[in-house]
């Protein structure tokens, strides 16, 4: 079986007014833009009174040798979502309130596609490659993963804070 090795998380939550629609497009063409391939795995909507509560899980992963893979699972929950019209650069525009919650974990995945299991003795081979052969590579992906990762939420927070009103 692969090894997934988690390594970060990050956290954002925020309330106030944003551009949902927007926020939720331009993050997964950020992503795309760094390579991964953006699988929505869940997305549930539920309308509570006059607003909308949202759950959705991302997984995007992008294939780093033939051994390593990052994955950077996404898990949005945005509350007491709604419709709202503001003044922004002089124009009326519609926007969103609510309070968006979002998580995002760093995972990488050695020997995804399974070549290191076939056999007992292949699985000690794996753990003296994965111990002393690759160490430092490994160390060097961890820290890229998490750059992009630090990046990404950055990115969102930015978002979110330059969504307000003027």
């Amino acid at each position: 079986m692969a090894k997934r090795e988690p390594l970060y998380k990050w956290r954002i939550k925020q309330k106030g007014i944003f551009n949902f629609a927007e926020m939720y497009n331009s993050s997964k063409d950020w992503l795309r833009d760094e390579g991964y391939k953006v699988i929505e795995q869940t997305y549930t909507e539920e309308i509570i009174g006059d607003s909308k509560k949202l759950e959705i899980r991302w997984e995007a992963t992008r294939k780093i040798s033939d051994y390593y893979k990052f994955v950077i699972v996404i898990n949005w929950l945005v509350l007491n979502l709604k419709n709202v019209f503001v003044q922004k650069h002089g124009e009326v525009v519609k926007m969103n309130s609510g309070e968006p919650e979002i998580t995002i974990k760093a995972i990488i995945i050695k020997d995804y596609e399974h070549r290191w299991e076939m056999s007992f003795f292949q699985k000690f081979l794996r753990g003296i490659y994965d111990k002393y052969i690759v160490k430092s590579r490994f160390d060097e992906y961890k820290l890229k993963l998490a750059s992009e990762c630090e990046e990404f939420n950055k990115y969102l927070k930015s978002f979110l804070s330059s969504s307000g009103t003027s």
